[in-house]
């Protein structure tokens, strides 16, 4: 992500998503408490902190000049939606769900069209979620940048397209399955029985007809 935004002057979103990242670590995500804005300076007129509200809805808490400029008023404890044309508004909704819910992160492309005093306008923003103080996934971190002349305000925006990133972890991926050999049969062929030669004192011969019967005679000697 940090490679595509930077380009064409979209370089303060690289900037948040890589101060974002160095504050996550191994985690899914930082808390909200975290968030130092002496540590996103070159970005902070661009950024915002949002709060989930409800399903689809997060209001802006904190947000940077830019953000104002491009509205012509101060849009703290205004929806992240009053940025956004009202065609594309339920797939920004959708796209907050997807951030708070998987969690992911997410860059969006956007554009305004022209209008009275108003010239094309491109933009580009992003979305990573953060823990609240509660823990629960309740707050995302993001940023606004648009390249040109804002002219007139306010300033709203269609979503031309979206890119969404599952949050992965080291704890996430599936254990590693260690392959266990079966033992080998042995294939070598049992060996065979030796004929031996019966010693003659076993051998037994059936007794010859002719040879009188025995008898049992019982002394008392």
């Amino acid at each position: 992500m940090t490679q595509h935004i930077s380009q064409n002057g979209f370089a303060p979103l690289a900037q948040l998503e890589a101060y974002w990242e160095a504050l996550r670590g191994t985690r899914l995500m930082p808390n909200r408490a975290e968030i130092d804005p002496r540590g996103i300076e070159q970005a902070l007129e661009f950024s915002f902190i949002v709060e989930r509200i409800a399903p689809g809805i997060a209001r802006l808490r904190i947000a940077g000049s830019h953000l104002s400029d491009l509205m012509g008023m101060e849009v703290r404890g205004m929806p992240l939606t009053s940025f956004i044309t009202p065609g594309s508004r339920r797939q920004l909704s959708d796209i907050l769900e997807e951030v708070f819910e998987t969690p992911a992160t997410c860059t969006l492309k956007l554009r305004s069209d022209q209008g009275a005093g108003q010239p094309p306008l491109e933009a580009r923003m992003v979305l990573m979620p953060l823990k609240s103080d509660l823990g629960d996934v309740s707050r995302i971190l993001g940023a606004l940048v648009s390249i040109g002349d804002k002219g007139r305000s306010p300033r709203r925006f269609d979503v031309l397209h979206s890119q969404l990133r599952p949050i992965v972890t080291d704890a996430s991926l599936p254990p590693a399955v260690t392959s266990k050999k079966q033992p080998v049969a042995d294939k070598t062929p049992a060996p065979k029985p030796v004929s031996r030669p019966v010693d003659s004192h076993f051998r037994t011969e059936t007794p010859r007809r002719d040879a009188p019967y025995l008898r049992l005679v019982k002394s008392d000697d």
